[in-house]
């Protein structure tokens, strides 16, 4: 199989393209790095079935070229800069929604026909049924990065009516490991490496989130793609399990024994459209065999040694 993969140069599109390569496909990476970095595809580069090619997903006609003899399409490349939505609204509408809507546009003049997509846990908004299914309701969304990760599902599942495309749409909780650039794990790294003894904390520490470690996730996603096969093809990715905040913050402190002052602002939450509890239902993955190798903890522990390990990352921020 010929896969093309955006954002193939970022933190869980790098691990998806290593997976694809060892299974011997050919593999395409599309991405601009924008957020991603060249010495992720490394190891990547030292097969000669792989290919890298530099481009904006919003240049449509130089996406459709660089898609060309491909069968299918990996769309993980998006702003996952959640916080500062409100900050540049057109963000999130430019580099998720129509950046999309490209893609898309890109398969159908090729006539590609399957797509998988890295959609997330945020399009549920502050949903009332926890742990939240994929067929609940969806309430107001809160942020500007769900709605427009809701608009590109919309987008993908018309497409999969109106063009006869196949698409496996996966909703994320948030992901730790190996090349983690951005999330709490590591801010709050970054600040205690600054100040040992002092650590602001955006909300009150009570927030309830989930996460997944990024090889579970990739296991989670191939099997979907190998054993579902409707036209459209929804999953939440997930662990059973959520913490809170201040335990993520204990199990980080207790890694890198240090013991700061906690100083929290903003509330029960830390910034606007920040979700105070998310944990999905992730029965229907789990139904096709898959469950989670790493806790949470676990999850949390590997993403630190590996930010210890390459303090380049940091300064690449």
């Amino acid at each position: 199989m010929k896969c093309l993969v955006t954002g193939g140069a970022g933190f869980i599109g790098s691990h998806l393209v290593d997976r694809l390569l060892s299974n011997g496909h050919d593999v395409i990476v599309y991405d601009n790095f924008s957020t991603g970095f060249q010495e992720f595809l490394n190891g990547a580069k030292k097969h000669d079935n792989f290919k890298f090619v530099r481009g904006d997903l919003l240049n449509l006609r130089f996406l459709t070229k660089s898609m060309s003899g491909c069968d299918f399409i990996f769309h993980l490349a998006a702003n996952a800069d959640v916080r500062f939505g409100t900050s540049h609204p057109d963000k999130d509408l430019k580099q998720n929604t129509v950046a999309t809507f490209n893609v898309l546009e890109a398969m159908r003049l090729n006539n590609i026909k399957k797509i998988a997509f890295s959609s997330t846990g945020s399009v549920y908004g502050e949903v009332a049924i926890i742990p939240t299914p994929e067929d609940a309701p969806f309430p107001v969304q809160t942020s500007l990065y769900g709605a427009s990760k809701l608009a590109c599902e919309g987008l993908i599942q018309a497409y999969c009516e109106g063009f006869g495309f196949q698409s496996w749409i996966f909703r994320f909780v948030s992901i730790l490991g190996e090349r983690y650039t951005h999330g709490h794990v590591f801010d709050f790294y970054k600040k205690l490496l600054a100040n040992p003894d002092r650590l602001d904390v955006l909300g009150n520490g009570k927030q309830r989130k989930s996460y997944l470690y990024v090889q579970d996730c990739i296991d989670a996603m191939l099997l979907a793609i190998e054993k579902s096969g409707e036209k459209v093809n929804i999953f939440n990715l997930g662990t059973d399990e959520y913490c809170e905040v201040n335990n993520s913050i204990k199990w980080i402190c207790s890694h890198l024994n240090v013991s700061p002052q906690l100083v929290y602002s903003g509330g029960e939450r830390g910034w606007i459209g920040d979700n105070p509890f998310i944990f999905l239902d992730c029965s229907k993955i789990r139904g096709l065999g898959w469950k989670p190798k790493y806790t949470i903890k676990d999850g949390i522990i590997k993403t630190l040694s590996y930010l210890e390990e390459n303090k380049w990352v940091l300064d690449r921020q």
